[in-house]
């Protein structure tokens, strides 16, 4: 193990940590996959090539390259191959197809576009519509209805480039992630290696305290920051081997720990609780995991997950594409709980603010924000989107989007809801996440949204509206969802609309675009609590 110092913000990139691992860490293993391994020196090597190739075919400093790659050690090559030239890549989410896929494509405005043999027909069905891009294709050319493809194999035929680390700073933009786009428009987030790089010295690193021996198992997409922070990228600064998987397979995946003998993991959204949810097995305490983020889990979910499985659970934190770490929880302090978002770190402040820029105090709920104390903490702004950037920020501070509340004893901040998803209706605060988490719970309901309407009335205020889709062959009334909500949650989480619908409109990654529902508004088909039968109870 050979953790690689940046107190010196000079060594702040990835070409320079690569480098350094190369020189000091050169037989270190540093990617692994069923059918490769590849240490550190020959992950320089290769990248120098890979870089040469690019540079061959027109990309420079401050240029753009789109990949739409699956989970493999190509992306990683790539990503820091690019980076090696002064320009920036920008993964494509491997859901993205059709008109969804072409946008997102084109408003890269890339030099190249790097695609696999398993997603390549995504880009076949496009390519008519796309502009000058190069296509590189990760496999058998000959055999393509690409246009004019070029060999992946080609790059790595060039020369070595040895590149000018000197011009390569730690606050240029390297890389372009783009939101889900649940709320509008997706937005590409400039990020700085500064960005991602502070998110794991003062964040995943100090979390995962690895030692000599450990291995990274991820699972994730690799077109998810969350990969990058938790696996690739720290691994490459702790000097530790990361296993990239495929993908996330709930029957495997302790299988697949024992193969790599892995030590370390993160897991998000449903497959910690898919992993828990699974036929329990006597051998489930007998492997090799020591430490993992499992996001989010309840906590007496988080605490049958490390009995089970004998596994630590990382503390809480709360991170986005735009500021890849806000905050967390490092001590382990029994009047924080697990799930808490945690404090500041050292290089910048945290706090809640309303509507006017105005910091709210005691346990109110407010948006929560970041002023950076050094340079180069949050995004670099949004790409080709001044107006999103300057709406983005009150002065200094950066506007998280998330809502959050502050424990008034220790200070600890806590997640509330999305901004936009949250409503404020008779001077409250809901959170449309805590009333799904009810309404789901009806045996009859499949697939759930909460969101806000306009109050007629006020305003500054918003109706609550359920979008509701059922099981098929269910004859749950409006009245029997409304009584059962108001069974198990405040008198207020009962809607003032509701309807029955056969979807929700959804993102390619299966997210919920409620910015859709709010526009739709009601319709004669909405059922209205006010002309309804139903009285609610207090």
């Amino acid at each position: 193990m050979h953790r690689v110092d940046m107190t010196d913000t000079q060594y702040r990139t990835f070409p320079s940590i690569l480098s350094q691992q190369a020189s000091h860490n050169a037989d270190g293993e540093f990617l692994i996959t069923d059918s490769r391994r590849l240490s550190f020196s020959e992950a320089e090597k290769k990248t120098n090539k890979i870089a040469a190739g690019l540079r061959n075919l027109g990309v420079v400093a401050g240029d753009r390259v789109a990949l739409m790659l699956s989970n493999d050690i190509e992306i990683v090559l790539l990503a820091l191959a690019i980076n090696k030239l002064g320009a920036a890549w920008t993964p494509i989410n491997a859901e993205y197809k059709g008109d969804w896929l072409l946008d997102n494509v084109l408003r890269c405005r890339c030099t190249v576009l790097v695609v696999d043999e398993i997603l390549q027909e995504r880009i076949i069905a496009i390519q008519d519509k796309l502009g000058d891009e190069k296509i590189v294709l990760v496999g058998d050319t000959e055999q393509s209805d690409l246009n004019q493809a070029i060999s992946y194999q080609s790059l790595l035929v060039n020369d070595e480039i040895s590149a000018d680390l000197s011009a390569i700073d730690y606050g240029d933009t390297c890389s372009i992630l783009w939101t889900s786009g649940t709320t509008g428009k997706s937005k590409g987030v400039m990020q700085s290696y500064n960005c991602w790089i502070r998110a794991i010295i003062y964040g995943a690193s100090k979390q995962y305290n690895s030692v000599a021996g450990d291995v990274i198992y991820n699972t994730l997409p690799m077109y998810h920051s969350a990969a990058w922070i938790t696996g690739i990228y720290r691994a490459l600064i702790e000097g530790i081997p990361c296993v990239i998987e495929q993908k996330f397979s709930v029957t495997t995946f302790w299988d697949r720990i024992s193969q790599f003998k892995a030590t370390q993991s993160f897991v998000l959204g449903a497959m910690g609780v898919f992993l828990l949810n699974a036929p329990e097995k006597d051998s489930d305490a007998n492997n090799t995991l020591r430490i993992s983020g499992v996001v989010p889990l309840s906590p007496e979910q988080r605490a049958r997950f490390e009995e089970r499985f004998d596994v630590k659970i990382t503390r809480g934190g709360l991170g986005q594409s735009e500021c890849l770490l806000v905050c967390n929880q490092l001590d382990e302090r029994e009047d924080i709980p697990l799930h808490a978002l945690g404090y500041a770190v050292e290089d910048s402040d945290v706090c809640l603010m309303n509507d006017d820029g105005e910091k709210v105090e005691g346990e109110n709920i407010g948006e929560i924000c970041i002023r950076p104390l050094e340079p180069y903490v949050v995004l670099n702004g949004y790409f080709d989107n001044p107006q999103a950037t300057k709406e983005a920020f009150f002065g200094d501070w950066y506007r998280t989007g998330d809502l959050g509340r502050k424990d008034p004893v220790n200070g600890a901040l806590f997640f509330v809801d999305r901004k936009k998803d949250a409503i404020r209706f008779a001077g409250r605060n809901i959170s449309t996440m805590e009333v799904e988490s009810v309404a789901i719970r009806h045996p009859d309901v499949r697939e759930i949204a909460a969101f806000g309407i306009a109050s007629a009335e006020v305003e500054s205020e918003h109706e609550l509206k359920l979008n509701v889709v059922l099981i098929e062959g269910s004859e749950l009334s409006h009245e029997t969802l409304a009584e059962f909500i108001n069974d198990n949650a405040p008198h207020y989480f009962v809607p003032r609309y509701m309807e029955f619908v056969t979807s929700l409109p959804m993102t390619p990654t299966s997210k919920v675009q409620k910015f859709k529902l709010r526009e739709a508004g009601v319709n004669a088909e909405t059922w209205d609590l006010k002309t309804s039968t139903y009285q609610v109870k207090r």
